[in-house]
């Protein structure tokens, strides 16, 4: 019988809860303080945002909710080299307590570095900038006793040509730490590098590929998704955890608004994605990436129960028959 179990998750920040794990000052700010208040200030933000993180993810436990993409904004200023800044030693305990949670109660977690973190830039201070930045958030990780926690990537630039772009992506990416390329999974995006690029540059770097079905219909070579999916999915057969994919609706279904993100899910698109990938994997993790969060992701439950005949598990894990 063909079926797949599916877990839905979501970003950052839940629309539910009115606290944030992402309290920061601008550099500018930090600058005026006195040097004394700097350090107090950044430890004040790092413990709220730690304590706060702790609240979401107690929330995501009572409401069955399984999957859950970390805040990289968890450390203000954590990046910048005019700041210095230990922000692991003095939090050790709350990092180790997280940690702890996330692995008692089966938390599967991962992180997205921003658009700022382009391995393969042709300019040398923006590629030891996106090292910075994977360090930053590997170390926050590790500080929490995760090793199976994912850092997910787009290829990025595309300077030079493609050829040339994914050459120096496999030059930087092989300059990494073995602890941070075992991290490291890659996503296609909307505008440069398609999923016969991304799914390529995966077997190459024997590294997991996270389809993202929007990015898809945003830009694609008018293939089949389907005919991707055995090779995406075998790139998962070595880690422990599920493959997962990304899942938004547009914004609008013009040309202008397309690739844009929507408040919610549309859940007929939805289905028709789960009913044809559940020939192609019996397990699925799907990252909804709604502007609505949390709020989008139950709407969406809501919907499916209405609609189907699912099986659900709990709150947010079902069988697609």
């Amino acid at each position: 019988m063909i079926f797949v179990k599916a877990r839905l998750g979501y970003v950052s920040l839940p629309k539910t809860l009115s606290i944030t794990s992402s309290k920061t000052i601008t550099y500018t700010h930090y600058q005026a303080m006195d040097s004394k208040l700097q350090k107090a200030h950044l430890t004040s933000l790092v413990e709220q945002n730690l304590e706060a993180l702790f609240e979401i993810l107690k929330y995501n436990v009572k409401n069955q909710i399984h999957f859950y993409r970390l805040t990289s904004n968890l450390i203000p200023l954590a990046t910048l080299e005019t700041v210095p800044f230990d922000y692991i030693t003095p939090f050790r305990k709350q990092y180790q307590a997280i940690g702890n949670y996330i692995l008692e109660n089966h938390l599967r977690v991962d992180m997205h570095p921003d658009q700022y973190c382009v391995l393969n830039s042709s300019q040398p201070k923006v590629v030891k900038g996106a090292f910075t930045i994977l360090d930053y958030h590997a170390r926050i990780l590790d500080a929490m006793n995760l090793p199976d926690a994912k850092l997910i990537l787009h290829v990025g630039s595309s300077q030079g040509g493609k050829k040339r772009s994914i050459s120096r992506f496999i030059h930087n990416f092989q300059k990494l730490p073995s602890s941070i390329q075992k991290r490291i999974i890659l996503e296609n995006d909307d505008k440069v590098y398609t999923v016969t690029d991304v799914l390529a540059l995966c077997k190459a770097l024997n590294v997991p590929m996270v389809l993202d079905y929007h990015h898809f219909l945003c830009h694609n070579n008018k293939e089949l998704i389907s005919d991707f999916y055995p090779a995406i999915f075998a790139t998962w057969e070595k880690e422990k955890l599920p493959p997962k994919v990304h899942f938004s609706s547009p914004k609008n279904r013009t040309k202008k608004d397309f690739r844009s993100h929507h408040d919610y899910i549309q859940v007929d698109d939805f289905i028709c994605f789960l009913e044809e990938v559940k020939s192609y994997t019996s397990t699925l993790d799907v990252m909804i990436e709604a502007k609505q969060k949390d709020v989008a992701l139950f709407q969406l439950i809501r919907e499916l129960k209405y609609k189907t005949d699912y099986r659900f598990i709990d709150e947010t894990t079902f069988i697609v028959p």
